[in-house]
């Protein structure tokens, strides 16, 4: 018997590839004989870099860059692939995770250090950068990642406008930089795709300041402000620039850095988890599989929407490979995962069990929650 395991992190307590390890040693255990193959999952956000090296045989090269505030230095860096494809994790250098709470602030958040990585990334005579963009702690539009590419935004003096959202609304002037700092070492255009697992526009009501904004720290006022701000951007990108970035889908991921991508890189937005999906190979290994795991903290709808979980049942529908979900909470009832086409469905967390306990146990629950599952569903 085949199984592919395939999890996405478990937000706060266990990263993909932990999360994979943990359910493969315990299938090992009920079923010695099983072939296993392991394919850490993620969708753009937190973990995406680390699971792609895990799933694809990359390497991590490491960068000092600007953190999420200016005055902060962090250790990021980015993924590389022996395809000359790079992968840039903009919560390595501009994440809300680098933050205390206290900290949280999208006025003053950039996203200059994510512009560090993709130069840095050119520079490593890449071809293409996949740019994934969950976990950000900024609303700036991506023109502090811009800024380290070489454009300038000025305001009506002539000043460069300070980093972070409170910048947006004092630009004046877009000027373009060298074109030469986006080409390959063949003279040609680094091609930059966005990995994105939402579709939210740029501005308005479900924008990047109003649906993501407060959870970075945004006050009521600063949302509005934040809000106005970007459609201010996009109004000089159209008519300074002659790019329509407003209303694409996903063009709010990241505080509009998915935006920025597309007006100031050339960007195109793609699907984050079947991009990774692709680059592991996964559907070759589905192929010749019996089952695929694969789940996160919490299974519930918005798991069916752009997420990884939605991603594998997708291909695993195709290749006709079961699926099983194993999920620290389970908020989908079995009527209608069933429906779905999901075989199995396993929660970690007991019921009488309080989330704290759970979350210090993570590990012990995975684990009795895999064993479970291969007792109950393969060693029959």
């Amino acid at each position: 018997m085949k199984i592919v395991i395939a999890m996405d992190s478990f937000k706060g307590t266990l990263k993909a590839h932990e999360a994979c390890k943990i359910i493969s040693d315990a299938i090992a255990y009920v079923l010695s004989d099983a072939i296993i193959v392991i394919k850490p999952m993620a969708d753009g956000g937190e973990g995406t870099a680390r699971a792609m090296i895990e799933a694809a045989d990359g390497l991590w090269i490491p960068r000092i860059t600007m953190g999420p505030l200016k005055q902060m230095q962090v250790e990021a860096g980015f993924a590389s692939f022996s395809d000359e494809t790079t992968l840039v994790e903009m919560a390595s250098a501009s994440g809300l995770e680098l933050l205390k709470p206290e900290q949280f602030n999208p006025l003053k958040a950039t996203t200059y250090g994510t512009g560090q990585l993709i130069k840095a990334a050119v520079q490593h005579r890449t071809k293409r950068i996949l740019l994934a963009v969950g976990g950000s702690a900024t609303v700036d539009g991506g023109v502090g990642a811009a800024m380290a590419l070489g454009w300038k935004f000025l305001d009506y003096k002539k000043n460069t406008v300070p980093l972070g959202g409170e910048g947006l609304e004092k630009i004046a002037e877009i000027i373009k930089p060298d074109p030469s700092l986006l080409l390959n070492h063949e003279d040609r255009p680094v091609e930059v795709k966005v990995l994105c697992d939402v579709d939210n526009p740029l501005c308005g009501e479900q924008g990047a300041a109003e649906v993501y904004g407060p959870q970075k720290g945004a006050t009521p006022q600063m949302v509005k402000q934040l809000d106005k701000s970007l459609a201010h951007l996009a109004k000089l990108v159209r008519e300074q620039l002659g790019r329509e970035i407003e209303n694409i889908p996903g063009a709010g991921a990241a505080g509009g850095l998915a935006a920025g991508a597309v007006a100031f890189m050339n960007a195109t937005i793609v699907s984050g988890i079947e991009t990774v999906m692709a680059r592991s190979n996964l559907r070759r290994e589905l192929e010749s599989a019996d089952w695929i795991i694969t789940g996160e903290g919490s299974f519930d709808r918005q798991s069916l929407s752009g997420k990884v979980i939605s991603g594998i049942l997708k291909m695993a529908l195709q290749t006709n490979t079961r699926v099983a979900v194993i999920a620290g909470q389970v908020n989908i009832p079995e009527s209608e995962y069933r429906d779905l086409g999901i075989s199995a469905v396993i929660p970690t967390k007991p019921d009488d069990m309080p989330l704290a306990e759970a979350l210090l146990e993570s590990r012990i629950l995975l684990a009795s929650a895999a064993k479970h599952f291969a007792a109950k569903y393969l060693a029959g």
